[in-house]
């Protein structure tokens, strides 16, 4: 049998040009502002000691997303306040299996909001392509249960 050409033909509802500008571009503010919004939320909570699960679960994306693009070079000083916030927030899960009470000590708030502030330059100082590939090889990292990997169920 003889090779065929296997065109990629785009659908009309997709421009292609317009879609490898969105890639390469910074993320917009409209969908930066929703997680900005949750990402706070989920702060404010954990320092008023309201929080629930999801919360927590936000602010250890934030901190394993903002960890991996430091060790990636996307501003490699967050990595000692990542260290801080990933043992405030074992801290905080084992709180909670004890008092059902979520919430951060003085100390991980103080290192919460410092990776945040640092997480939130990473991902407005690069592409939105970039940023995606970076919470993809987060995810697969802990998929992978990578060695720095600590599960906490």
């Amino acid at each position: 049998m003889r090779k065929q050409c296997r065109r990629k033909i785009w659908s009309t509802q997709i421009n292609p040009i317009a879609h490898a500008i969105a890639g390469a571009a910074v993320a917009d503010g409209k969908s930066l502002d929703k997680l900005r919004l949750c990402e706070l939320a989920a702060i404010d909570a954990m320092t008023k000691g309201m929080g629930s699960v999801e919360d927590w679960r936000w602010l250890a994306d934030v901190v394993n997303i903002s960890e991996t693009m430091g060790k990636n070079g996307i501003g490699p000083e967050v990595l000692p306040y990542c260290k801080e916030a990933q043992e405030a927030l074992l801290q905080a899960a084992q709180r909670y299996e004890k008092t059902k009470v979520m919430g951060l000590s003085g100390l991980g708030i103080k290192a919460i909001k410092n990776v945040w502030e640092f997480h939130d330059l990473q991902r407005t100082s690069i592409a939105r392509s970039e940023y995606e590939k970076m919470i993809k090889k987060t995810a697969d990292y802990i998929r992978s249960h990578g060695k720095d990997v600590v599960e906490v169920t």
